[in-house]
């Protein structure tokens, strides 16, 4: 008879909160994952969230084999003692999910074990990746035999793009938040760290209060960075109110030095320095005209932000308030792209991203340009 583990996790954050779970089926046998499950739950409890990935386990494991011993592993000793029938189930949200999951496999075919919390990193981590994504994970992964062998491959070769080992825990992630608009944005006119520094606009200053109350009923921002420009510590001051956290002011946020440049529309620029412009465009290592900062020098700049925060930061969520450049270079460099991909990002005004950090050195990118909370 086929013998697998499940090894199943939930979160909430707020309890109720934000919630997620994850849950991993592994070949008893040879210890290979064979399926990966994860999804973002909406508001709820830590232990609803707990007993929705010891379901979703279940299924898992009961889709492959329906007819296996399944050895369940979790850190919840309120579920596992529950399910083990030592401690009565009182509260009503979890019984239909206790008598729904007791009904997967007949009873007999499962047993169930309490384990510490570093020894469920897997499920862990599935959980707070569902968590961070906000509605949009939802996920099922199956492998065939092969197919988790070289998984297992895969995540030992931490070097490998796109893949981080199973046990690499909760990644740091980091929800990148452009400033609202200024008198200079609609005009569409440089405006670096070397310019008149200006303040949100009527329609800057609401934007950053939309986007406030979007980032709020995500729940998962536990602090907040920002750029030292007046309209970034604005925008992040708007959030900081509605979420009750202080703000930390992080000058590697800061935004390009646009040297003469400053004010000046691209037009503009084009027909006063056009040999410049030109340069700038081809040359990652050009600067701007009148000694401002290059590209290059910016990826430098932010990429010593980035391991600095990603070391600091580790298994958090954090919110940087930034601008255009830093934003995409974040992104840029998370997904290995070429300098000249900056020209084709777009980034509006408050606008959201996100990318998140494992302990490995990869990096996954959850989310570009998000403007939904703007609309009407």
């Amino acid at each position: 008879m086929r013998e697998f583990i499940v090894e199943a996790d939930g979160g909430s954050r707020g309890n109720p909160g934000p919630a997620g779970y994850g849950s991993v089926v592994l070949d008893a046998a040879t210890g290979e994952t064979l399926v990966e499950t994860y999804e973002y739950l909406g508001v709820v409890t830590n232990n609803v969230a707990e007993y929705r990935g010891l379901l979703a386990g279940l299924r898992a494991a009961h889709d492959l084999d329906p007819s296996a011993r399944v050895h369940v592993r979790m850190d919840s000793k309120l579920v596992v003692e529950q399910m083990s029938g030592r401690w009565k189930i009182k509260h009503p949200d979890m019984k239909p999910l206790a008598l729904e999951a007791g009904r997967v496999f007949p009873p007999g075919q499962v047993t169930y074990e309490w384990i510490p919390r570093e020894q469920n990193k897997r499920a862990d981590r599935l959980a707070n990746e569902a968590m961070d994504s906000e509605g949009s994970a939802s996920s099922v992964r199956k492998l065939s035999d092969a197919d988790a062998k070289a998984d297992v491959r895969a995540a030992k070769a931490v070097a490998s793009p796109g893949w981080a080992p199973a046990d690499m825990g909760a990644p740091a992630t980091f929800v990148l938040l452009r400033h609202g608009e200024t008198p200079l944005t609609p005009q569409k006119r440089f405006s670096g760290s070397g310019g008149t520094d200006p303040s949100l606009s009527d329609v800057g200053r609401e934007q950053a209060e939309r986007a406030a109350e979007a980032l709020a009923r995500r729940g998962t921002i536990q602090h907040i960075l920002a750029s030292p420009l007046t309209r970034t510590r604005q925008t992040a001051a708007a959030v900081a109110e509605r979420l009750g956290i202080e703000v930390t002011v992080e000058d590697g946020l800061i935004e390009t030095d646009f040297g003469a440049w400053e004010g000046l529309t691209f037009g503009e620029v084009r027909e006063r320095y056009p040999d410049d412009l030109t340069k700038w465009l081809a040359d990652p290592e050009a600067e701007p005209t009148g000694g401002g900062e290059s590209f290059a020098a910016t990826a430098t700049r932010v990429a010593a932000t980035r391991d600095k925060l990603v070391a600091a930061y580790a298994g958090r969520t954090v919110l940087l308030v930034t601008h255009v450049t830093p934003i995409k270079t974040f992104v840029r460099l998370a997904l290995g792209a070429p300098p000249e991909s900056l020209f084709r990002m777009e980034l509006s005004a408050a606008s959201i991203s996100a990318v998140a950090y494992y302990a490995d050195g990869n990096a996954s990118v959850r989310l570009l340009n998000d403007t939904s909370h703007l609309r009407p």
